[in-house]
């Protein structure tokens, strides 16, 4: 297991080091190194020297595609071992790691590895003018050292997503994962040391975002920041690359939607929506956390909905047969208490969950029963603000107009979900939603050919597709004046 940064295809042990949390058994597992100033300063001039100097940006396109070819096969001969770690690690039950996460973290590198030099094609404009005739060519590069912040809550899954775009754009990267969730990220520079990278090229530093996250963000070295997280952190990362502007993305969480009208498959609509907020313990951006119900099924759904989530198995991560395992740590699992507590305060109902589960198996990790509210009313505090946790809210409406209304009546707008078997109303209900994703009849597809992103203070920016690949890269515009005779616009000077 590695433990130590990875910088200029080193690793490096430093003596401050924190432990690693088990949060099923809130056992230690390892401790790993941290990065200070000194390290920071290290990383951030090998990844500098490897754009501005180093032989990442004259490689052909198809050395550049193999590099990202071996990092992809790598992380699938490791498959099992990244499962279990990022399991034990961040709490995931090992069938999401295993047929979920750390395959789809193989499948991104292989995607843009694969098309990255269609997203690059050289685009030319014949301008057409009376005092001039040019040709443009638009030509797309890497931006230069790009800075990538990932959460806790799925930790190799997004490193993957950002590195594997500004890699294949040609950008030199330095990863900084969560220092809850490291060790994966770190398993991750192994694979990259042995795929054979140039120096520099990727560069993985551990550390609290309040040791090292300014000194990262602000340096005028570091040519764009890539940020999963909170909406407060955002905030200040933004602060910080005030003091030298420089491109960000910022994916900042959500509030989302999920509309199940009247004429839906109840039992996929069910089903779909115990996945959407309880999947990974709710520890999602798009966890559908507030469920609007048309009233002509709205007992039934409740009745099915709270049936099947009571019949959730929780239990130790590794086990095959979990379904939902512990909150990453006991600070967040006081927060999720504290929501519903707060909403039953304001007049909301718990129907199922809301406790710490009394299984003395589990008695030692961070686990919450899966939770359903009724009674959420829009002026509620759990309406309003991301909880992270196991927590549906689900409320009732009487036409698509309030479903809406209900929807957008959010700060937030990452995604929503819509269940109906009228797909054309569907869609025309999908315009009216402010969301970057709306899914129908499913929920939590993420496809490396489509963008995602949010809207409102669910942030700005796109991860993914061609329009989130060209986010880590910068458009120049290279003008060739074609008049006859080389008698350019700026032709009235001549004489002088």
């Amino acid at each position: 297991m590695i433990t130590d940064l990875f910088i200029n295809n080193e690793f490096i042990a430093t003596a401050n080091k924190q432990r690693v949390v088990n949060p099923s058994t809130g056992e230690v597992i390892v401790s790993v190194s941290l990065a200070q100033q000194e390290e920071v300063e290290l990383a951030i001039k090998s990844a500098r020297n490897a754009f501005d100097n180093g032989p990442w940006n004259s490689i052909s396109y198809l050395e550049r595609k193999n590099y990202l070819l071996k990092i992809s096969q790598g992380i699938l001969e490791n498959c099992a071992q990244l499962a279990d770690l990022e399991s034990s690690n961040a709490g995931k039950p090992i069938k999401e790691s295993s047929f979920m996460d750390i395959p789809s973290s193989a499948a991104t590198f292989e995607y843009f590895a694969n098309n990255f030099e269609k997203f690059l094609e050289q685009e030319t404009i014949q301008i057409q003018s009376q005092i001039a005739n040019a040709q443009g060519s638009l030509i797309r590069q890497g931006r230069g050292v790009v800075v990538l912040i990932v959460p806790w809550n799925y930790p190799l899954l997004i490193a993957s997503w950002k590195m594997a775009q500004a890699l294949a754009a040609g950008n030199t990267v330095i990863l900084k994962p969560s220092s809850l969730t490291p060790l994966t990220a770190l398993e991750l520079g192994k694979i990259i040391a042995l795929a054979g990278l140039p120096k520099g090229v990727v560069n993985i530093i551990t550390g609290s975002g309040e040791a090292i996250g300014e000194l990262l963000c602000s340096d005028k070295r570091v040519d764009m920041i890539s940020f999963t997280g909170s909406n407060s952190v955002g905030k200040k990362i933004l602060g910080y690359t005030c003091e030298n502007v420089k491109k960000t993305i910022m994916e900042l969480g959500g509030k989302s939607a999920s509309i199940v009208l009247a004429d839906a498959d109840l039992e996929l609509a069910v089903n779909g929506s115990l996945c959407s907020i309880f999947l990974n313990q709710g520890q999602m951006c798009t966890a559908m956390s507030r469920i609007f119900v048309q009233d002509e099924i709205y007992e039934k759904f409740i009745k099915d909905f709270t049936s099947k989530a009571k019949r959730i198995k929780l239990g130790q991560v590794l086990d095959y047969e979990t379904q939902m395992g512990p909150l990453i740590s006991a600070q967040q699992r006081e927060k999720v208490i504290a929501y519903v507590e707060d909403a039953k305060a304001q007049g909301a109902k718990v129907v199922c969950g809301g406790v710490i589960p009394d299984n003395p198996a589990l008695q030692k990790g961070f686990f919450f029963e899966p939770t359903v509210l009724t009674g959420v009313l829009p002026s509620m505090d759990i309406f309003k603000e991301e909880v992270f946790g196991p927590v549906a809210c689900i409320t009732r409406f009487s036409n698509a107009d309030e479903a809406i209304k209900l929807a957008n009546n959010s700060d937030y707008g990452l995604a929503a979900t819509l269940w109906t078997k009228n797909i054309a109303a569907a869609q025309a209900i999908a315009k009216s939603i402010n969301a970057g994703t709306v899914w129908i009849n499913t929920y939590g597809m993420f496809f490396n050919e489509l963008p995602y992103g949010g809207l409102k203070q669910s942030g700005f920016g796109k991860e993914l597709g061609r329009e989130g690949f060209l986010e880590y890269t910068c458009l120049k515009n290279i003008v060739s004046d074609t008049t006859p005779e080389g008698r350019p616009l700026v032709n009235y000077w001549y004489g002088f």
